[in-house]
């Protein structure tokens, strides 16, 4: 990376902190994995801290592993610090999303999808709207996920989702449901985290596969921070622009001048797919979304 783009995300990350003030009484998680999560797939493969504020996911040929969080959430912003499977992680998937668990399900993922050693790591987001995805997009990585813990975010309210990597918008997807397009906003959703065996597909489509000798393969998690409406039954309270709602406030319902420079960059350095461009996959009959504005 050159230096220009070195002091260009360093102002990146000075500059977000102060985009997102928010008042620590919208916080509703603890920073203990322990008392905000629960374990949901092979407990002897989740190691948390003495302390709770840390947590490992393990993946061998025995069995992957995952835990959700214990609330569910209509709109917010998640902060979740991950540092990837190191070394030669081909076939592993390591996913980080908001699921509603409903039959027309709403997603919003971050998909971690494992490399072979020396090559980038690709990222991987989708989103479901009322049961249905195709709409993924992959970007390279501009660092290497696997050396350090980095801060992957979701801001999700009325209307916008943004997705986040080190407060840098990677990717937007706007509510345009005015025009027949549909976005993520009655379902509420809970926040899981999985590592799992995805090598029919992950790795240059599936011809890398997991190489167990290298194994096992380790995922860790620390210093998240879940910002957003607890769901208790009623969708009012998560809709209304209150102080602890802050993020349905205008100021938030699109990027800024700012946001959106970071945004180009990621697109323009960094996208290596975009559904949105694949007019093979949709015989030329391009989801309507792909020819609204993103901001």
């Amino acid at each position: 990376m050159n230096n220009f783009h070195t002091a260009f995300i360093f102002l990146v990350g000075f500059v977000s902190s102060s985009l997102f003030q928010n008042s620590v009484a919208s916080i509703v998680s603890t920073g203990d994995f322990n008392k905000d999560f629960f374990v949901i797939w092979s407990p002897n493969h989740v190691n948390t801290s003495a302390d709770g504020k840390s947590r490992s996911l393990k993946l061998d040929q025995e069995s992957g592993a995952g835990f959700a969080s214990n609330q569910m959430f209509l709109f917010g912003k998640i902060d979740m610090q991950i540092k990837l499977v190191p070394g030669h992680s081909a076939g592993t998937v390591l996913a980080y999303y908001l699921s509603s668990d409903q039959p027309n399900r709403d997603e919003i993922d971050f998909e971690f999808l494992g490399n072979v050693s020396g090559q980038p790591y690709i990222l991987q987001t989708n989103i479901f709207a009322n049961g249905f995805d195709n709409r993924e997009e992959r970007i390279y990585l501009w660092f290497d996920p696997t050396k350090d813990f980095h801060t992957y975010s979701v801001l999700w309210n009325l209307h916008q989702i943004v997705f986040m990597v080190d407060m840098i918008p990677i990717r937007v997807y706007r509510n345009h449901a005015d025009k027949g397009v549909a976005f993520p906003r009655w379902q509420p959703m809970s926040l899981k985290m999985t590592l799992w065996n995805g090598d029919n597909w992950a790795t240059r489509g599936g011809k890398d596969k997991i190489d167990w000798t290298k194994g096992p393969f380790i995922a860790s998690f620390r210093n998240y921070k879940i910002d957003a409406c607890v769901w208790k039954g009623n969708p009012r309270f998560c809709r209304a622009a209150t102080t602890n709602n802050w993020w349905n406030h205008y100021s938030f319902s699109s990027l800024t001048s700012i946001q959106r420079r970071w945004f180009k960059w990621v697109r323009k350095y960094h996208m290596i797919y975009d559904y949105c461009q694949d007019n093979q996959r949709f015989q030329n009959n391009l989801p309507r979304e792909c020819s609204l504005p993103k901001y």
